[in-house]
């Protein structure tokens, strides 16, 4: 049983939906600097300068100190335009602008390998707003991404988001995009940003579901071991990468639990991913409310006390029992009033992120995910108030690289 289709928040091209959203900057993140000095009993996994590496449910740097991620998802790069959504109205220089001044300095970025098709075109830029993106190609504008990103200090985790631009698969292959293919593009992608400490990340594919399991021991369906065979691939060409593994929805060796797509973590208690290079496993649970799909858990008299429960059993449990680090890589909806049940759980999830000390990756920046909405409102100008005063109790105080390198040459 699905519990959740992802129908409306997977229609993110243009076309599918015009058919059919003072937190500043005072201690340290990004390159070896943080606010919160966490000092690891060891540094025998440390990470070469500008990278992280993990400490037991704490992601740190190269020193050992906590890293501090304020995160979102902006997404497009993964759909039939084969650019980032949003370039239609605006220049990428003045969104990520925007995006550094309200505070966030980590991008989740989905792709779909797709995007990697020599016959893939970008579409819907503006280009008198952005003339520098004439004549990229969809990788090239990545690229373009990302540098301007470095530029601001801002870090990406890559999102393996779809095999094709076409929609979300259940398994990490298809019969166009087998699983050669996925581990090669992966491989491509950590060999090409290898020395570029502002791509620190790879989310390996976006909720598995349906067929996906975990400790089946079943090649072909088994996520987790399907998981190890990237992650190695991907650390064999970079090392430095923290490599992030959703959950699945239902099929877990050893007990009948269903929860999101990719949510379901459960099965990390009796088969964890190991890798090759100790100390990279990010686990990365995707949660949503009532505006995505209905829930028994919605409905429980007890709602919203009983969710802490539910979130501790299904991934919680991996931060608070020191097994790894948890960045809840989705989370989002259009309502954040108390009045409201969506409300009530996103705002429940968003102080169970900042009780247990977890890291975030928020859904989305775009308006254009059609059952969440976004940071930025309709006009994709104007941020969404009500959300980021929720998110505010969550938001680390960062500074930004560019801001440590420009302080350092003064």
């Amino acid at each position: 049983m699905n519990l959740f289709d992802g129908s409306c928040r997977t229609c993110r091209s243009v076309e599918e939906y015009r058919l059919k959203k003072t937190f500043f900057v005072i201690a340290s993140l990004v390159m070896g600097f943080t606010l919160y000095g966490y000092t690891p009993a060891s540094a025998d996994a440390a990470s070469v300068k500008g990278y992280y590496h993990t400490q037991g449910n704490k992601i740190v740097d190269e020193s050992g100190k906590e890293a501090a991620f304020n995160g979102l998802n902006w997404f497009g790069l993964e759909t039939p335009n084969y650019t980032l959504h949003g370039l239609w109205s605006r220049s990428m220089d003045d969104m990520l602008d925007q995006v550094k001044k309200e505070g966030y300095n980590l991008i989740r970025l989905p792709y779909s390998n797709q995007l990697f098709d020599s016959s893939s075109r970008p579409d819907s830029i503006d280009y008198h707003k952005n003339p520098d993106l004439v004549g990229l190609t969809p990788i090239q504008i990545m690229d373009k991404l990302i540098e301007k990103a470095g530029q601001r200090g801002i870090q990406i985790i890559l999102d393996r988001h779809r095999p094709s631009s076409g929609g979300q698969s259940e398994l990490w292959y298809t019969s166009q995009y087998p699983e050669s293919r996925w581990i090669s593009d992966w491989k491509m992608l950590a060999d090409r940003y290898k020395n570029n400490p502002t791509v620190i990340g790879a989310d390996l594919h976006n909720e598995p579901h349906g067929q996906a399991s975990w400790g089946t021991g079943n090649a072909s369906t088994d996520w987790r071991l399907a998981a190890q065979r990237a992650g190695n691939a991907i650390l064999s060409v970079n090392p430095n990468w923290l490599i992030l593994v959703e959950g699945v929805d239902h099929n877990v060796q050893g007990n009948n639990s269903q929860y999101w797509w990719g949510g379901n973590l459960t099965g990390v208690a009796n088969y964890p991913v190991v890798l090759d290079v100790p100390n990279r496993v990010v686990y990365s649970p995707h949660d949503y409310g009532p505006g995505v799909s209905s829930q028994p858990w919605f409905n429980d008299p007890a709602f919203p006390s009983n969710l802490p429960a539910i979130w501790d059993q299904t991934w919680g449990y991996i931060s608070k029992q020191n097994i790894a680090p948890v960045l809840v890589g989705e989370f989002g909806g259009r309502n954040v009033d108390l009045s409201t049940t969506e409300g009530k759980w996103q705002n429940a999830l968003v102080d169970y992120i900042g009780a247990n000390n977890l890291y975030f990756t928020y859904w989305s920046l775009n308006p254009n995910s059609g059952d969440t909405g976004g940071l930025l409102l309709d006009d994709w100008v104007t941020w969404n108030r009500p959300k980021q005063d929720m998110l505010s109790r969550i938001m680390k105080p960062v500074i930004f690289v560019a801001e440590q390198a420009k302080a350092a040459a003064e």
